[in-house]
């Protein structure tokens, strides 16, 4: 199957019931297959500070930082605090909203959207699963190559399991709320690692933290 990169997913990611959780900053939200397997996301999470995990990706950001799908921004506000030029981009007007009010920079625009600074990114982050944004890895792979400055970093949060799935999911809110039909995808780290060599990227560092699973790249 084809996986879809364009509006379908983006008008989801705009729509209830995503946008309503992330204005109440709580779940429960669950990403759910159409065979009634669930994904519960951890909303309350990425509305909290950063947690220990986060802060060993925080610790590897070099350069200018370009959060890819950055949510109510988190990461992007932590970066700035440290010093960092930091770039959030979200499809959702009210995570950039979040992201703005926490001390953040954000664009509400779609990553295979021109974007500031285009190959000159020091370090680029796909967190909290966002490698399976538009749920084609080695699209948005590509993508984020013509992003990052020559020798630049991709930090990338895997599944813990060893899984490489293109599915077709829709949000739901767990009480009969649910969102348009889109294309995710699920990488482990060596699913990852496979798609990354291909796209250009060259694996430098793997590492756990509190049961989430990272990935390190360079250009």
């Amino acid at each position: 199957m084809t996986a879809q990169l364009t509006e379908p997913a983006t008008r989801t990611w705009q729509a209830d019931p995503y946008a309503d959780a992330l204005r109440a900053g709580r779940g429960p939200l669950y990403l759910r297959r159409h065979d009634g397997w669930l994904l519960p996301l951890e909303v309350e999470r990425w509305c909290a500070e950063p947690d220990t995990a986060d802060d060993t990706v925080l610790a590897r950001c070099t350069g200018p930082v370009l959060d890819i799908g950055c949510g109510p921004g988190r990461l992007v506000a932590a970066l700035a605090r440290l010093g960092h030029a930091a770039l959030g981009v979200d499809v959702t007007p009210e995570a950039v909203a979040r992201t703005v009010r926490a001390g953040g920079s954000a664009l509400c625009r779609s990553v295979f959207e021109p974007l500031p600074g285009e190959g000159g990114w020091g370090t680029v982050l796909l967190i909290d699963g966002n490698i399976g944004i538009g749920g084609d890895p080695a699209a948005l792979l590509r993508r984020a190559a013509r992003l990052t400055a020559p020798g630049g970093t991709l930090l990338v949060e895997v599944a813990a399991a060893d899984v490489d799935e293109r599915v077709e999911v829709y949000v739901e809110d767990g009480t009969g709320g649910r969102g348009a039909s889109f294309w995710w995808a699920r990488l482990g780290s060596r699913a990852l690692c496979a798609e990354a060599k291909a796209a250009g990227w060259s694996p430098y560092d793997t590492w756990r933290t509190a049961g989430r699973y990272f990935v390190h790249l360079r250009l």
